[in-house]
């Protein structure tokens, strides 16, 4: 196999019921890449669930000692990564034809070092609610403080990047806190405002307890270095943005 362009990240957790999905998915992106899928200790038969991909020598599939977390079973992926950029794919979501290629050429266009995407949000069962959550084309650093616009199953980044960073503090949301971090440093990222990516809604993630998710997202602004009174600020932004995006919009 050939040096991928794209090596993407897939961490999988008792997830056979909708991991073939969104491998599927990846390997329908007219895209040279390898697909790295870290099983983080799986009990629901996840291993024979993939073995029909066994041959496919662009699927790389690993299983961890112990379970660890999907930030970890991601860093382990970027570790691994051979390809120019990296894209991360949970394993309940997948993606559109022509994502990643519409992704480089979004980067290529605009000179940043990382692209997101709108998103298409579906049921458990995989049904279309009908509901989209909408991307800036240019997101600053700024526009990050407010709310997370940059959903880490949609992401496309430069790997020389990624490699630079790891992703941490699980009891929070550590795909918030590594943007913020990379938007520090470069300015600014591109989005795609067309829903290539489908997110799966279900109450077992972080997102799915909206009390706890809340209280996650100000851990981000405490890890992310500020004081009380502007992490307070920013949360306050956070939630009215929240309650706009999925009630309002």
């Amino acid at each position: 196999m050939t040096k991928p362009i794209v090596s993407v990240i897939m961490p999988a957790y008792n997830c056979a019921g909708t991991i073939c999905k969104a491998v599927d998915s990846v390997l329908a992106q007219k895209v040279d890449l390898e697909l790295i899928v870290i099983d983080d200790g799986s009990q629901d038969g996840l291993e024979n669930k993939l073995a029909g991909y066994k041959d496919n020598p662009a699927v790389c599939y690993i299983k961890n000692e112990k379970n660890m977390g999907a930030a970890a079973s991601r860093n382990r992926g970027i570790a691994m990564a051979s390809g120019e950029y990296v894209a991360f794919l949970d394993a309940d979501d997948w993606w559109e034809p022509g994502k990643l290629q519409k992704q480089i050429s979004c980067i290529e266009k605009t000179e940043t070092i990382l692209c997101c995407t709108a998103r298409e949000l579906v049921t458990l069962e995989g049904e279309p609610t009908g509901k989209v959550i909408p991307v800036k084309e240019i997101i600053t650093y700024q526009n990050l403080l407010h709310h997370n616009s940059i959903n880490c199953s949609s992401v496309l980044i430069k790997s020389d990047i990624i490699k630079q960073y790891e992703m941490v503090h699980e009891d929070s949301h550590e795909d918030y806190i590594l943007w913020l971090e990379i938007l520090k440093k470069h300015q600014k990222a591109c989005g795609i405002n067309e829903p290539l990516l489908k997110y799966r809604l279900s109450a077992k993630g972080k997102s799915g307890n909206k009390l706890k998710s809340a209280g996650m997202t100000f851990k981000v602004y405490r890890y992310a270095g500020f004081g009380i009174i502007k992490s307070i600020w920013y949360f306050c932004c956070y939630a009215i943005h929240g309650i706009w995006k999925y009630f309002v919009a």
